[in-house]
């Protein structure tokens, strides 16, 4: 497999920090709002969807937080490449190296849904070229393939 590599990879704090910088370089401020919603999204195992992170942040501030404002945070992240979206579970995951501007492949667990995110350069590079080739101009591929992971298949 034709795999992307990382000039970074962070986790924790670290990741957090990536993050800020990586957003105010793209000429956005990093508020205590978009630090509690991006802390929160990075909590969770599995991918979170709006309302679980408002959630999350709700608690953590003891007041309540809609989860529209959550969406217009995390359509800016989206946007300035700190969290991938996984369209079919319509939640995001973190992205551990922001300052990578690169396609994702996701794999999908059907039973327990855990999302791994895996680079190969190559077909990204061809669902591209294929793309193109009928005058389409692809912006964003999202490449999902939906299974069972290891442990759900070796369970089976």
């Amino acid at each position: 497999m034709a795999g992307h590599h990382h000039h970074a990879h962070h986790a924790g704090d670290d990741l957090v920090v990536a993050a800020q910088h990586a957003l105010e370089r793209s000429g956005e401020q990093w508020t205590g709002m978009r630090q509690s919603v991006f802390e929160a999204l990075t909590g969770f195992e599995r991918p979170a969807s709006a309302y679980d992170i408002a959630e999350e942040v709700s608690k953590r501030q003891g007041r309540r937080v809609a989860a529209n404002s959550v969406y217009r945070i995390l359509d800016l992240f989206v946007g300035a490449n700190l969290v991938r979206r996984v369209e079919s579970a319509n939640a995001y995951v973190a992205n551990e190296h922001p300052d990578c501007l690169h396609d994702c492949i996701f794999l999908v667990c059907d039973t327990c849904g855990q999302t791994t995110h895996i680079d190969d350069d190559s077909i990204a590079t061809n669902v591209r070229s294929a793309a193109s080739k009928t005058g389409f101009a692809p912006e964003r591929p999202v490449i999902e393939v939906h299974g069972r992971c290891q442990d759900c298949a070796h369970d089976a």
